[in-house]
């Protein structure tokens, strides 16, 4: 029977805070169909995970406004109002944070995030204070499911990965840390989380 864990890794987008371009887009383009178009061609979570893997919006912006020219504003808001794309904490979530920080157990993050966008969301998210480390996609230039940056999390954190629990909302993510001998949680709600956190012993 393998071991419980002993320290608990936070995904962040999805897991921590709810993130998703509606939030910010909805605001600025009003018909709904040309909401859906926009999501699905211009600023898409797959164009944007260039970001999470290290490509700085320097480059990215303006090749992405020389291909869609008559959307070089909304893609300039994509980049100067990114903290509009998270506007809130996953109900729950922070709450059971602090339960974990009042036990006593390590927390650390990993997490797909851009390098440029990382200062302004750490500077204002009170969830991750006390956290032990965070390892960013951005910085490292590699992100997740990429077995190379879960290598680098265990470098990082100190710790053998059969004594780590992570938390992501993507099957996918959760599959390659397993793989490593990580514990595994597929986010979907703090309740469920709440009751496999417990059923470990990382939560009384």
């Amino acid at each position: 029977m393998r071991e419980n864990p002993t320290a608990v890794v936070f995904d962040i987008g999805r897991v921590i805070v709810r993130w998703n371009f509606r939030y910010l887009f909805a605001k600025l383009i009003d018909d709904p169909a040309q909401l859906d178009w926009f999501l699905a061609n211009v600023v898409t979570e797959e164009w944007h995970h260039q970001h999470d893997e290290g490509r700085p919006l320097a480059e990215m912006v303006p090749e992405r406004i020389a291909s869609y020219p008559d959307h070089a504003d909304l893609i300039t808001a994509y980049a100067t109002r990114f903290p509009e794309t998270y506007p809130e904490n996953v109900p729950g979530v922070p709450a059971i944070i602090t339960r974990l920080k009042a036990r006593g157990v390590p927390l650390f993050g990993l997490s797909n995030f851009g390098a440029d966008f990382w200062p302004e969301f750490i500077a204002n998210e009170p969830a991750l204070e006390g956290f032990r480390d965070i390892v960013v996609s951005g910085h490292e230039k590699v992100a997740k499911p990429d077995p190379a940056i879960y290598a680098v999390a265990e470098d990082r954190f100190g710790l053998p990965p059969g004594q780590l629990f992570f938390i992501d909302d993507k099957a996918e993510n959760i599959a390659a840390a397993k793989a490593r001998g990580w514990h595994g949680h597929v986010f979907t709600d703090a309740s469920s989380l709440e009751a496999d956190l417990a059923a470990r012993g990382l939560l009384d």
